[in-house]
């Protein structure tokens, strides 16, 4: 005699359950969501509990990728320790992480930077630096307007 099979969760059910884990999720949120990019070099300070005492530790490099959405979004950092690719993959809405430092806004027009796997030495860091303002003259300190050509 066989068993009968499940039976599927109807759509109102399906509709319900996710509502439930999204009011579940959003206690777990941070307050303040980390503001950064692709291609930031940033400073991630992380908890360590060594015994009965707790200290802050912080991993420095290139943000190579982010990746889920919700609680489980996810981001890695990438960094040459000792000659040494080293990654690490820290969750976002983590109770571990105080707080994610921006140092330097990087520019890139990739969405995961694993080309830098391969690179060596300074190219494995280097990440062409956002421009954050437009340039000036030095004597009316306005912006240039573009030249235009005589016919």
């Amino acid at each position: 005699m066989k068993a009968a099979a499940p039976r599927a969760p109807q759509n109102n059910e399906r509709f319900m359950n996710q509502a439930l884990l999204d009011k579940i999720e959003s206690a777990q949120f941070r307050k303040e969501a980390a503001k950064f990019n692709v291609g930031d070099s940033v400073r991630v300070h992380t908890r360590v509990v060594e015994g009965d005492k707790e200290r802050i530790q912080i991993f420095a490099g290139v943000v190579i990728g982010r990746r889920g959405r919700g609680l489980n979004e996810t981001f890695t950092v990438r960094r040459i320790s000792y000659g040494e690719g080293v990654e690490r993959v820290f969750p976002i809405h983590s109770p571990r992480i105080d707080k994610v430092e921006v140092e330097r806004q990087g520019q890139v027009r990739r969405a995961k930077l694993t080309y830098l796997r391969t690179r060596i030495g300074k190219g494995a860091t280097l990440v062409k630096e956002k421009e954050r303002q437009k340039r000036t003259t030095p004597k009316t300190g306005k912006t240039p307007e573009p030249a235009v050509a005589a016919k």
